[in-house]
C-alpha cells in the first residue's frame, strides 16, 4: 500500500503540472522546464518508497526486468492512473478565466498554495530527514526545484508563496494583499501538516 501511495503522489503532481504549464504557458520553455524539474523531486521524493516509476510504461518494463514483483503490478497501475485522475479533477476548474466571484478566486489560491505546500514539505521530509535518504547530496538541489516547478505550475493562480514568512515579505513589499494573510498561512500550515501525516503513515519505521 505505501509503495501505490507514493506512485500516487508523484504521478499527481506530475500531471498537475503538466496541466498547469500547459495552460499558464503553452509552447515554449517553461512547460518542458516545469515538467522535468517536478518529476525530478518526486523521483528524490518517492525513489527509496516505490522506486518512483510514474508512467505504467516504466512499471511493466521494470515488471519485465524482473525487478517488481507481480503482485505490485495492478497497484502500481491503479495508483498511476487515479493520481493522473485526482490531478486533472483539480485542474479543469482553472481553466479558462479566473472566477468572478471573490471567494471563488480565495478558493484557487487556497488550492494552488495548499497542494504545492504539501509538495514542499513531503519532499523536504523525504529527502532531509529520511534514514533512507541520509547523507544525499541532492536535498538542496530537490527542495529549490520543488520550488521552481511549483513557481511556474501555479505562480498565474497564487502567486507561488508556499511559505507564510514569504507571505508577510510580499506584503509588506505591496505585493499581496494583507487581507489574504490568513489564507497564505492557512495553506501552508495545512499543506505541511499533511504532508507530515502521509510521510509517517509510509514510513512508520523511521521515527
Amino acid at each position: 500500500m505505501r509503495k501505490a501511495i507514493a506512485e500516487f503522489i508523484g504521478t499527481f503532481f506530475l500531471i498537475l503540472t503538466i496541466g498547469d504549464t500547459g495552460i499558464a504557458a503553452g509552447p515554449g520553455v517553461i512547460p518542458p522546464l516545469a515538467i522535468g524539474s517536478v518529476l525530478m523531486v518526486m523521483i528524490y521524493a518517492g525513489g527509496h518508497v516505490s522506486g518512483a516509476h510514474y508512467n505504467p510504461g516504466v512499471t511493466l518494463g521494470v515488471w519485465l526486468r524482473r525487478r517488481l514483483p507481480a503482485s505490485d503490478l495492478l497497484p502500481y497501475w491503479a495508483a498511476q492512473i487515479l493520481g493522473a485522475v485526482a490531478a486533472a479533477m483539480i485542474i479543469i476548474p482553472f481553466r479558462g478565466a479566473a472566477p468572478e466571484t471573490f471567494h471563488g478566486e480565495y478558493l484557487r489560491v487556497f488550492i494552488a498554495e495548499f497542494l504545492f505546500s504539501f509538495a514542499l514539505v513531503y519532499v523536504v521530509l523525504n529527502v532531509a530527514t529520511a534514514k533512507a535518504t541520509a547523507g544525499n547530496s541532492y536535498f538542496g538541489l530537490a527542495i529549490g526545484f520543488t520550488v521552481l516547478s511549483g513557481a511556474f505550475a501555479v505562480g498565474h493562480v497564487s502567486g507561488a508563496v508556499f511559505n507564510t514568512a514569504v507571505a508577510v515579505g510580499a506584503m509588506l513589499m505591496r505585493m499581496l494583499d494583507w487581507q489574504a494573510l490568513w489564507l497564505y498561512a492557512a495553506a501552508n500550515l495545512l499543506g505541511g501538516a499533511a504532508a507530515a501525516l502521509v510521510f509517517n503513515g509510509l514510513h512508520p519505521e523511521d521515527r
